[in-house]
């Protein structure tokens, strides 16, 4: 099961060789065998699984089919309103958050056929990018035990590249979807602010947050975005923008696409081997017949700051209720973190908005009329040790998860689509990672970018060992 992809196993059940029961016992037998150690679950749900994997089996046997994910198990990051799983959000509340109607995307999901085998470990509150939590257990990197698997989307990420599931949905706030990708070697895309609807899954920030798909390889992130995307009357913010079809060009050449890489921001302060990882990728990119170059931006540090204010502004809106009431049940830096919404002035949270959309419209317009795509790091450094997320007084391990997601928090500002994509491994066997930044809804041009580079190299077929 561990080498399944999403792609290959719904055509194998398509095809009977394999059914959907087989593929979900194979799914949950793995996860009894393995995730003891990586803690990426919160909550299983083996039983509500197998039965639905039989209605699916018994559907493909009177070939009724409800979708492109016929039987194909995956799991959802446990801010998702899944019922009749509880959404604790990472905190030691069972049923912290609650919703009307379940999460948009992962209801998609299930209605085009999937299996939900459970609910995934995070960061607690999504407020943290490293992938600790003292409630559930740490979500160890199935790269390397005592690594940080990257957050929040933390067991999301390590659950996908254990092999437990085949795919997943995560969150994206400032990197939440992209830093555990890079730190765990899978596919991760945060789409266009709009582009896939929020409603039923717990907000951090309302102005920044995004739901996005987690896979193996692009194409099975677009598998997913394929089906998660498209307005919602349920939430306000979603894109009534056609959904266009991601994959029937994903296998178009790139020759005479424009790609650059930033000259300024992206490359401070980043490890070597990261840093040579995406300019190896470049030069690839370059033998795919892309015209590739570098681009100076519009000073991302200033959207960086602004999307601070915001979400903090946000946050504390959100949980300020648990955080009056109830603060020794957060973990100290989640807490500390929180707090420091109380201290912003509303009017100050209101110029940030008025500012995000200036700069929103100034970066879009010098950029893309200068280039089609950008490619940076995901991550300054590979994944570092968990003590490096749990160890230290909160003020310092604040510092610390600010300078781990600065490289991607400016494109949750911005709204741009960013996949986040294997480009490589480090000395000591640890994933590099790259990130592929595109127009507002070209998430179709990111994504057959990605998909061209990854076809080019075999970084996605590496797999951890674990048994």
């Amino acid at each position: 099961m561990s080498d399944w992809t999403v792609k290959n196993l719904a055509e194998t059940i398509r095809r009977r060789a394999i059914s959907p029961v087989e593929a979900t016992q194979e799914c949950l037998a793995r996860i009894a065998r393995l995730d003891g150690r990586l803690r990426a679950f919160i909550a299983l749900d083996a039983e509500g699984a197998l039965a639905t994997a039989k209605a699916l089996e018994v559907e493909a046997g009177d070939g009724r089919w409800r979708g492109p994910l016929h039987g194909v198990p995956l799991a959802f990051k446990d801010l998702c309103q899944v019922s009749p799983l509880p959404t604790s959000c990472g905190t030691r509340t069972r049923d912290y958050f609650t919703a009307e109607r379940d999460c948009t995307a992962a209801r998609r999901l299930l209605d085009a056929g999937a299996v939900a085998l459970g609910k995934l470990n995070m960061t607690e509150l999504a407020m943290g990018p490293f992938g600790d939590n003292a409630h559930h257990g740490h979500v160890q990197n199935p790269w390397r035990a005592g690594r940080v698997s990257g957050g929040s989307s933390s067991g999301s990420g390590a659950a996908v590249a254990a092999g437990l599931c085949v795919g997943a949905l995560g969150t994206d706030t400032g990197g939440s979807i992209r830093l555990p990708a890079a730190c765990c070697g899978i596919a991760g895309l945060k789409p266009t602010y709009g582009r896939v609807s929020r409603a039923g899954a717990m907000p951090l920030s309302w102005s920044n947050d995004h739901i996005g798909p987690m896979a193996r390889t692009v194409g099975d992130v677009g598998m997913l975005l394929q089906v998660i995307a498209g307005r919602d009357p349920l939430d306000a913010t979603s894109s009534a923008r056609a959904v266009p079809d991601y994959l029937s060009g994903l296998e178009r050449s790139i020759a005479g696409l424009r790609i650059k890489t930033p000259v300024n921001f992206f490359y401070e302060g980043v490890d070597a081997e990261i840093a040579s990882g995406v300019r190896e990728a470049l030069r690839a990119f370059e033998g795919l017949g892309a015209r590739v170059g570098d681009l100076a931006l519009p000073d991302p540090e200033v959207m960086a700051d602004v999307c601070n204010v915001i979400s903090r502004s946000e946050a504390v809106a959100i949980h300020g209720r648990l955080l009056r009431e109830r603060p020794d049940d957060i973990q100290p830096v989640v807490r500390a973190r929180l707090e420091l919404g109380f201290r912003i002035p509303a009017h100050q949270y209101l110029q940030a908005l008025r500012l995000r959309a200036r700069l929103t419209r100034t970066f879009v317009r010098e950029v893309f009329s200068e280039t089609d795509l950008l490619v940076a790091p995901v991550i300054p450094e590979p994944a570092p040790r968990l003590s490096h997320a749990t160890e230290g007084a909160a003020e310092e391990l604040a510092q610390r998860q600010g300078r781990f997601s600065r490289l991607t928090r400016p494109f949750n500002g911005w709204g741009l689509p960013a996949l986040s994509v294997p480009c490589g491994f480090s000395r000591d066997g640890l994933p590099l990672a790259l990130q592929i930044v595109g127009r507002p809804f070209d998430e179709a041009t990111v994504l057959r970018a990605g998909h061209a580079y990854e076809q080019s190299t075999t970084w996605h077929r590496r797999r951890p060992s674990l048994d």
